[in-house]
């Protein structure tokens, strides 16, 4: 197999708090998947404790409170796809999975062939069943009227991009084959992200627990009684509690299996037996998520791996000899604004973004990296801060570079309000979102905007949908702990009408057509100029402002093999599977 990026342990580390990786993980950047064990008389452990900063409440990471969880970070390698975030931000083919070509032609078509041994722990094979499942679901193609006669999607999707732009998915049921056929002139330029890591959900499990023999017929023709039954469970049917797990809802198609989950014990993903590929290199990964005892698990020498923003958990002690480094993130930190309420009109955002103090925030709280082109706030939503185009948009964001309290107060008149309440939600507790609130709120005060810290440890991004409050701060695409890739695609999905993400109810057709041309834009110049037209429409309504590149703390215990920082949605556990602590 050819080296991969899952061992690579290079890295966008920040210049304000650097750490040294380990040596070890450079040997097994040269191994690929192999087992990697380095200079040390220890005997290996067999369970290794690894902490994040969110929770983990289903393994669904594709539903809108999903994909801000934890469970891309804990099921990575639980139910991996054709693709991962590797630590660079881009995706990586998963050749343990199947591979993926493209078929000459007119248009875009590809060929998914999974390989003959994939199977789920259960055993029953992986199928292209669970594409065409990934597809249905998020294409957003399956609709049903509400109760006021509006088509709303039956699936509670978090995230379209391209698979909304899928013609079709040619599949016989249980083959390990299938076609992917794009619509005319969609021919997406990222599609090699489609189908990744925690994407293909086994098909099996929704289609007998909604009472569907034939889920690929079912969608196939459309048959929207069918759909409607496999979305009620692809929703809700696959969510976690802890002490509530029932095994035959959770089949693995990768190297770990979900043993247990309990807030005492953590969730433990234990080797799956039936995995085809090379095996993990420790048995046992225990994840400790927040809603478990993880500070008692760390007090007791119970955690080896840290992946956490920046100071917003206290149990990030790995004892002597760490690995410990800040890395500049690719999740951005945002506030999301309702376009709804105390929001409806957007000068009432404006008024509050003129009185965020964006500089204050990145000087307190913020990553930098001038390597990367993270020297302040960030101005675009749509590209990154180290693309080259991403100086373009500068300019548009220049009306909101410095509080202006003058400006503030004039916008909040103009959208009808003698003062303004802001409720601010985001997941807690958390000291570094806490802090952000409470300088928003000291600054937003003297233009008549009251804000108020409305953090809660069951926070999900969907109560801003709901209205129980007015805006919520988070990193891109919603996310609540690690997020972001180097492509950018949920972020300007999330900007989107059409995305579940899109927690704020934002919707202006020009941007969703700018949006949609992004996806298919195959050079710089029409990059820059579909880019820089929607960052001029997203800075005067202002659906969200971007606040700053967020500085993640990722640590190893000393004698981890092969822990690479990944500062990306796909997080630390990215190559869990690779682990080994001592040995």
């Amino acid at each position: 197999m050819a080296v991969s990026e899952r061992n690579d342990p290079t890295t966008r580390r920040s210049p304000r708090r650097r750490g040294t990786l380990l040596a070890c993980a450079a040997v097994a950047s040269t191994l690929a998947f192999s087992t990697v064990a380095c200079g040390t008389d220890e005997e290996p452990v067999h369970s290794i404790g690894y902490a994040i900063d969110n929770t983990v409440t289903t393994y669904n990471a594709n539903t809108v409170d999903g994909a801000a969880s934890g469970a891309r970070q804990a099921f990575a390698r639980v139910l991996p796809g054709f693709g991962y975030v590797g630590p660079q931000g881009r995706v990586i083919a998963d050749t343990d999975i199947g591979t993926a070509s493209v078929v000459p032609g007119e248009g875009l078509t590809v060929q998914y062939r999974l390989s003959p041994d994939a199977v789920y722990s259960d055993g029953v094979p992986m199928s292209c069943d669970d594409l065409v499942l990934a597809w249905a679901a998020s294409s957003g193609r399956f609709t049903a009227p509400d109760e006021s006669g509006e088509q709303v999607p039956l699936f509670d999707a978090a995230h379209r991009g391209g698979y909304a732009d899928i013609d079709r998915v040619d599949c016989q049921p249980g083959s390990k084959e299938a076609t992917v056929v794009f619509r005319p002139g969609r021919e997406d330029t990222n599609w090699k992200a489609l189908f990744g890591a925690t994407e293909l959900m086994p098909a099996h499990v929704a289609a007998g627990r909604s009472g569907v023999s034939d889920l690929v017929g079912a969608i196939t023709t459309n048959d929207t009684e069918a759909v409607r039954r496999i979305a009620e469970f692809w929703n809700t049917g696959w969510s976690l509690t802890p002490g509530e797990i029932d095994p035959a809802l959770f089949p693995s198609a990768g190297p770990y299996r979900i043993e247990s989950y309990t807030a005492g014990d953590g969730l433990t993903l234990v080797a799956n037996e039936r995995w085809w590929g090379n095996a993990p290199g420790t048995d046992r990964i225990v994840v400790w998520p927040r809603g478990t005892d993880a500070s008692a698990a760390a007090e007791d020498g119970r955690i080896h791996v840290v992946d956490a923003a920046e100071g917003s958990i206290g149990h990030s002690n790995l004892g002597d000899g760490a690995e410990v480094s800040t890395v500049v993130s690719r999740n951005l930190e945002q506030l999301v604004f309702a376009t709804s309420g105390v929001f409806q009109n957007p000068a009432a955002r404006r008024a509050v973004a003129l009185c965020v103090p964006r500089t204050q925030l990145f000087d307190e709280l913020g990553a930098s990296d001038e390597s990367d082109g993270v020297t302040g706030p960030i101005t675009s939503r749509l590209l990154a801060p180290d693309s080259p185009l991403y100086p373009q948009t500068v300019p548009t964001a220049e009306g909101y570079a410095e509080v202006d309290i003058d400006a503030a107060r004039s916008e909040r008149e103009a959208s009808g309000q003698d003062r303004m309440q802001v409720r601010i939600g985001y997941l807690g507790p958390d000291e570094r979102r806490a802090r952000t609130v409470e300088l928003i709120g000291e600054s937003c005060r003297e233009a008549g905007i009251e804000i108020v810290d409305a953090g809660s440890d069951t926070f999900t991004p969907s109560q801003l949908t709901a209205g129980e409050v007015d805006a919520i701060l988070v990193g891109t695409a919603t996310a609540a702990g690690a997020g972001g890739a180097a492509d950018m695609e949920h972020a300007r999905d999330a900007l989107h009408s059409g995305a579940g993400s899109n927690v704020g109810g934002y919707s202006i057709g020009r941007v969703d057509e700018l949006l949609d041309g992004l996806l298919v834009a195959k050079d710089n110049a029409a990059i820059a100029g579909l880019a820089t037209e929607a960052e001029r429409i997203l800075w005067g309504d202002v659906p969200t402002l971007p606040l700053f590149a967020q500085p993640r703390t990722i640590g190893f215990a000393a004698g981890m093999h092969a822990g690479v920082p990944n500062p990306t949605t796909a997080g630390a556990g990215w190559n869990m599977d690779r682990w080994i602590l001592g040995g």
